[in-house]
């Protein structure tokens, strides 16, 4: 049960409380206009803070405060300069956080028992609460999407570091690959396409739809949830999926199709313009050993004619783009890019931040050595391919430099540029705006000067 009450309070991470706590008017404890701050959504940020195992600190409170005091004046912006978010869009993020709570609660059922109330009712809850949310994330997009990172910005920013302050980057790789799976022949195929098409004759016989998908589909998103996936935009389904899902009316189910996952049948539910609320059953082939082989010849037989070229390095580009099946790294030379550096996408990548199948690896290559068929087996899917890893450089652990580490700098000034303007944006709000602050607060050091009026909530 334990398991099950972090579930829960991971699903309402980023939201600033659950509706049904709003109702109990408890305590205010900030006012912002014509907004109010409840106790309730105070504790249930810390409780969020708890739940992650961080060690208890009342005196964090006062920052979850600010938050959610921000939270008010960006949602506030956001309605003087017409920004929304529409019902879909809400309805969306809604499907997504609970698909990934059922999931991790293990069905809906289990989810509804700890909550006490219907699926139904609990979204209803979250709404606003959601809403909100977004609303004031879409604001802060629209006050630094103009921001413009400049050369002459980041040397300011590098030089403006003490010397003794320069922090410390990790051993850093750059790692290509090329992946190889297991292809299956039609024959191979067949047994699961069988399996797939004699589901969907058992539902147009009249078998209820999501039983059968809690019973036999094999996506672990959608199956403990009846095969349902809320709404989506056609960006949130493979092609095959989405020609089906946006071609058929409510209540229509398509044919047996086929998509990188297996075999498919779908049914739409609801259609509210470009999205669609669509619930399928999924049928995954399974992988067999001579698939399996047959990867592995194909992995040896380039990797022959690739260290048999001249300038391996960039023949192996070539051959990523050519032969490798991995769709994110393919067009980019095979190479990985480092997961943690979105803002400035770099193929720099720290050692410890490597998958340790391929850190074991390429530990022992030397830089512009290309390794042998190495078999790797996904540890969330349990998928299994062939894979040549290429060792392009190797960067050992230093302080940062301008020079050496400049992609890592940019990100860092980015960010650094991107919170003083808003910080001036709050600065500038906060002196606009009616704001008042509970007693028990008002000597939070990071709520000095937040209050625009001298009484304070009792």
């Amino acid at each position: 049960m334990r398991k099950i009450a972090l579930v829960i309070i991971s699903f309402v991470l980023f939201t600033t409380a659950a509706s049904a706590q709003k109702q109990v008017l408890d305590k205010i404890v900030a006012v912002v206009g014509s907004n109010i701050i409840l106790k309730s959504d105070l504790d249930l940020q810390y409780s969020l803070y708890l739940s992650q195992g961080n060690p208890p600190n009342e005196d964090l409170k006062c920052n979850f405060l600010q938050q959610l005091i921000s939270q008010k004046l960006l949602n506030h912006q956001a309605q003087i300069d017409s920004i929304e978010v529409k019902s879909d869009e809400v309805d969306n993020e809604i499907d997504r956080r609970m698909r990934r709570s059922i999931q991790q609660a293990g069905g809906e059922e289990n989810l509804e028992k700890f909550l006490n109330k219907s699926l139904v009712q609990y979204k209803d809850e979250l709404r606003d609460d959601i809403k909100d949310a977004m609303l004031a994330e879409r604001m802060r997009s629209k006050i630094t999407e103009k921001i413009n990172t400049t050369p002459q910005d980041i040397k300011k920013f590098f030089d403006a570091i003490p010397k003794d302050s320069l922090p410390t980057f990790n051993k850093e790789v750059e790692v290509g690959q090329i992946v190889f799976e297991p292809k299956l022949s039609k024959e191979e195929k067949e047994e699961s396409r069988k399996k797939a098409q004699g589901l969907l004759d058992r539902f147009k016989a009249g078998e209820d739809f999501a039983t059968l998908a809690k019973l036999y589909s094999q996506d672990p998103g959608s199956a403990p949830s009846g095969g349902d996936l809320g709404f989506n935009d056609r960006s949130g389904f493979v092609k095959e999926f989405s020609a089906w899902a946006f071609k058929l009316k409510a209540s229509e189910v398509s044919p047996v199709f086929e998509s990188d996952f297996g075999f498919h049948f779908l049914q739409v539910v609801e259609r509210r313009g470009e999205n669609v609320h669509a619930r399928h059953i999924l049928i995954t082939p399974k992988i067999t050993d001579a698939s399996v082989k047959r990867a592995e010849v194909k992995a040896d037989s380039i990797y022959k004619v690739i260290t048999d070229a001249k300038g391996q390095g960039e023949f192996f580009a070539s051959a990523a783009s050519v032969f490798s099946d991995d769709k994110e790294t393919k067009y980019n030379g095979g190479m990985l890019l480092n997961p943690d550096n979105v803002e400035v996408r770099t193929t720099f990548i720290p050692t410890d931040r490597l998958d340790p199948q391929i850190a074991g690896i390429v530990d022992s290559m030397k830089v512009g050595e290309i390794s042998k068929p190495q078999l790797y087996r996904d540890q969330n899917t349990g998928k299994t391919s062939y894979r040549l890893y290429y060792l392009k450089s190797v960067t050992d652990a230093h302080k940062a430099s301008l020079e050496q580490d400049y992609p890592k700098i940019k990100a860092m000034a980015n960010v650094d540029k991107m919170n003083r303007v808003m910080s001036e944006w709050f600065e500038k709000k906060r002196k606009e705006n009616y704001i008042k602050i509970g007693k028990e607060y008002q000597q939070c050091p990071q709520l000095q000067g937040w209050s625009t009026v001298t009484a304070s909530i009792k």
